[in-house]
C-alpha cells in the first residue's frame, strides 16, 4: 500500500509550482483588464503555499527507501523552488526595471524543477 503522506508533499509541491508559474504570467500580464481570477488565486495563495512547503521540507521523514527518496526529491524541490522565488522578490524590489527578466528567471527555475518530477511521483 502506498503510502499516503506522499500526497501531502506531492500536493504541496504542486502548489507551490502552480502559484510561481500564475505569479509569472502575472507579473507579465499586459492586457487591460485584470488577469483571470483562478490566477489571481493562486498567486494569492504563494505565501502560504511556501510556508507549507517550507515546514514539510524542514521535518524528518520515515518510511519505506523508495518513498524516503521520492520525500527527499520533493523536498529538494521545494527548497530550489523557495529559493527561486526569494531571487526573483529581491530583483524585483532592487530594480523593478528588470521584473521581465526576473520572471524568466524563475521560469527557468520552476521548468527545470518540474522536470524532475519524474524522481517524485
Amino acid at each position: 500500500m502506498k503510502d499516503q503522506r506522499l500526497k501531502v508533499f506531492r500536493s504541496a509541491v504542486e502548489g507551490v509550482i502552480e502559484s510561481l508559474d500564475a505569479l509569472v504570467r502575472v507579473s507579465r500580464w499586459k492586457e487591460v483588464e485584470a488577469p483571470p481570477e483562478p490566477l489571481r488565486t493562486a498567486v494569492s495563495k504563494l505565501v502560504d503555499r511556501l510556508g507549507t512547503a517550507d515546514r514539510l521540507s524542514s521535518g524528518a521523514f520515515l518510511g519505506s527507501p523508495a518513498d524516503v527518496n521520492k520525500v527527499s526529491a520533493m523536498c529538494t524541490a521545494m527548497k530550489r523552488l523557495d529559493a527561486a522565488y526569494v531571487t526573483y522578490r529581491k530583483r524585483v524590489q532592487s530594480a523593478p526595471e528588470q521584473t521581465s527578466d526576473a520572471a524568466s528567471a524563475l521560469e527557468v527555475e520552476i521548468a527545470e524543477t518540474t522536470a524532475s518530477s519524474a524522481y517524485w511521483k
